[in-house]
């Protein structure tokens, strides 16, 4: 067997790796998330610490995936980039802390039911319910305008990564906190239940905002992936529907959806970028939404 017949061995070998890939990463990921539910209640761990340190390897993971089976390589984060995410994250960490906070506080104001259900049915329910709520807040983000100048710094880079999910102005992270947690305080959830529906928020996530080559299928009609929310980044608010960002359900609901097989956004970020702060610019962002508009 002459090098030309290995060479063509060992690319057919890695074209077959990548192809796995892109089926399986994504599966892993939510494979991933529930074990890390099942372990934590079962081994009843801290479920703050099991839930950073799920978030850290999630993020590592989809990192990796984006170097090895990226979807765009000019999408790849530049040094820049990186430092700036960084700091977006820690500021992310801090609103998602203080709205957790303020959600404690509530708390101690309100009498909230008393939910008898088991915990394989209330896990499930306690992600509906945020899932809801997530989608109601996000769509009204798009929609009212002062909302907009809160989340769009959201949209601003013209790349979607793993990374740059942590672009948020604050504001925009403590509302969410506020509109998801709330509603499962006053219906009574447990704590297992929130930890569960905490990770696979998490899970989801990052992943939809992965930059990697996946090819999904029918999954794509029961959660949401990172081939439809590349689209949400869209320029053209035509195709840029999917304001859910785990189950489809309430797209397909409320006509919102616009994916389909091979479909792909030709760039995004936002048409109107003159309003707002680039990308770059991390306190102008936070209190862009404080500026008088022009």
């Amino acid at each position: 067997m002459n090098r030309n017949t290995f060479s063509d061995l060992s690319a057919c070998g890695k074209r077959s790796v990548f192809g796995v890939l892109r089926y399986a990463a994504y599966p892993l990921l939510l494979l991933a998330a529930v074990l890390t539910v099942v372990v934590a209640i079962r081994f009843e761990l801290s479920f703050p610490l099991t839930s950073l340190t799920f978030i850290v390897g999630a993020f590592t993971y989809l990192a990796l995936l984006e170097r090895i089976i990226p979807y765009n390589r000019a999408w790849q984060p530049e040094a820049w980039e990186w430092r700036r995410d960084g700091l977006c994250y820690l500021i992310t960490m801090m609103s998602g802390g203080a709205g957790r906070v303020a959600v404690v506080s509530i708390g101690t104001a309100v009498t909230p039911l008393h939910t008898d259900l088991p915990l394989g049915v209330e896990i499930p329910a306690a992600i509906i319910v945020v899932s809801f709520c997530a989608f109601v807040i996000h769509r009204l983000g798009h929609h009212v305008p002062w909302l907009w100048r809160v989340h769009g710094i959201h949209h601003v880079p013209d790349k979607v990564t793993v990374s740059n999910n942590n672009v948020n102005q604050f504001l925009d992270v403590f509302g969410a906190c506020l509109m998801t947690q709330i509603p499962l305080l006053v219906l009574g959830f447990s704590r297992q239940a929130v930890f569960a529906a905490g990770v696979f928020k998490a899970a989801q996530g990052y992943g939809v905002h992965a930059n990697i080559d996946v090819e999904l299928g029918w999954l794509n009609y029961i959660l949401v992936t990172p081939e439809q929310h590349r689209l949400h980044h869209s320029k053209d608010l035509r195709e840029a529907g999917h304001y859910a960002a785990d189950l489809t359900l309430w797209d397909l609901l409320f006509r919102s959806f616009t994916w389909s097989p091979n479909r792909a956004p030709v760039s995004v970020g936002i048409e109107d970028a003159a309003a707002f702060p680039p990308a770059r610019s991390i306190l102008a962002s936070q209190v862009h939404p404080f500026r008088r508009s022009s």
